[in-house]
């Protein structure tokens, strides 16, 4: 018990259900549980409890007759090991799944700041261990109002208030840009890019900042359908807005407080109308029963409502963590299956498996068969491999990858 008393002024312990405590510490006593042995049952509680699965008791294998303690431990806690990770493996059930919000998402606290800081660097999530597209990034909003449960915005902001740049423009006007390099510039890192509107004239000053620098391609990426101000004013042609796309089950259970799946498309058909170039994020697709039928019906419909020359670009990519983000999910205690994935390694990461990945993102590019070498399709964030086995196509560096999306994008601007 002395080694339960450790846990016992943590949160996670405080979270799991009682049913499960009285688990965890009758086994303790029973089969000498280590400090190790104590933190995975409290993980996989936290999981089970999260994933609205049965107790953790109800996961205890068949004992077998006549095995010695040390034996005994091996097999109840491989046993109780063996039928979670069955649960992650298999395609998560979200049928009957009822999630659970966070409302105080939708209280903001606004606040204008005018500390000195730099508002453009690098992708927060850049790595050369995958393949990049070394999106610069440029944070003029900080926090989202959204509540997706997968999100790792708020793993790096976490005190529930939504930051504007007071100096927005004094700032852009004095970023230090070669105006003999081309650039691709990201707003949707730090927040959504359009949900806020123009509120604090935020989409004004970047308009401005993209209309003075012709070489920039200024990107603006969301899940809402706030495009009031892009459809009441004149917007620079070096401007692409982008929609992340999910199933409509995926947006339900999971991306909680944004725009439908039907309103983004519209959205995005309204945009695209007024002369705009739009994009499409898969990004994160996600390994569940009905997945492959319901994101077919995305691509068809946009294959059907889009033509290929209004649209920049398609992205893919899946759920992808890193331990702060796990351990922060299962502290939220809320009701989600996010994390009822295989949690794979994948480049210091956590994943789907390699088989996994490939077999949704090539089922996903196949749809859009009609768009193939007319859209520039890409993987965010993925293994180098998986290029050759989806795309039929690889980039030998992250450089080579970068070159080529910008001047696929700028190519397109001149054909509009």
């Amino acid at each position: 018990m002395s080694k339960i008393l450790q846990f016992k002024s943590e949160k996670n312990w405080s979270i799991i259900r009682d049913s499960d405590k009285s688990e965890i510490e009758r086994l303790c006593n029973e089969l000498h549980l280590t400090y190790q042995d104590i933190k995975q049952l409290i993980d996989i509680s936290l999981d089970l409890k999260s994933w609205d699965e049965r107790n953790l008791s109800s996961f205890l294998p068949i004992t077998k007759p006549n095995l010695k303690n040390r034996e005994l431990k091996v097999h109840i806690l491989n046993g109780i090991k063996e039928s979670w990770e069955l649960l992650k493996k298999n395609e998560t059930d979200y049928s009957t799944f009822q999630p659970t919000t966070d409302n105080s998402k939708q209280n903001i606290n606004f606040i204008e700041s005018d500390k000195e800081r730099t508002i453009l660097g690098d992708c927060p999530v850049a790595s050369d261990k995958t393949r990049c597209c070394n999106l610069k990034t440029l944070d003029s909003v900080i926090n989202c109002g959204f509540d997706c449960s997968y999100c790792t915005i708020q793993s790096f902001y976490k005190d529930g208030k939504v930051i504007f740049e007071k100096n927005l423009k004094e700032k852009l006007d004095k970023l230090s840009l070669d105006p003999l390099k081309k650039y691709h510039i990201g707003t949707g890192q730090s927040s959504d890019s359009l949900m806020w509107g123009n509120k604090g004239d935020n989409l004004k000053n970047l308009f401005d900042f993209a209309r003075n620098n012709p070489n920039v391609i200024l990107e603006l990426k969301t899940k809402s359908a706030n495009i009031d101000y892009l459809l009441n004013n004149r917007i620079p042609p070096n401007v692409i807005c982008t929609w992340s796309l999910n199933t409509q089950t995926v947006i339900d259970k999971e991306e909680h407080l944004t725009a439908s799946l039907n309103d983004r498309i519209t959205a995005a058909k309204l945009v695209s109308k007024s002369g705009i170039l739009v994009g499409f994020h898969f990004h994160p697709m996600v390994y569940y029963k009905g997945w492959e039928d319901e994101y077919a019906s995305i691509a068809k419909s946009l294959v059907i409502n889009f033509k290929p020359e209004s649209v920049a670009l398609v992205s893919i990519g899946t759920l992808t963590f890193i331990k702060p983000v796990i351990k922060q999910i299962r502290e939220r205690d809320f009701k989600t299956k996010i994390l009822q994935i295989p949690l794979s390694d994948a480049e210091g990461k956590f994943s789907y498996d390699y088989e996994t990945k490939k077999l949704m993102f090539s089922k996903l590019f196949h749809y859009f068969e009609p768009w193939h070498n007319k859209v520039f399709f890409y993987m965010c964030m993925e293994d180098k491999k998986l290029w050759k086995d989806v795309f039929n196509r690889e980039y030998k560096s992250n450089t080579e990858f970068e070159e080529d999306m910008i001047n696929s994008y700028f190519n397109k601007i001149g054909n509009r």
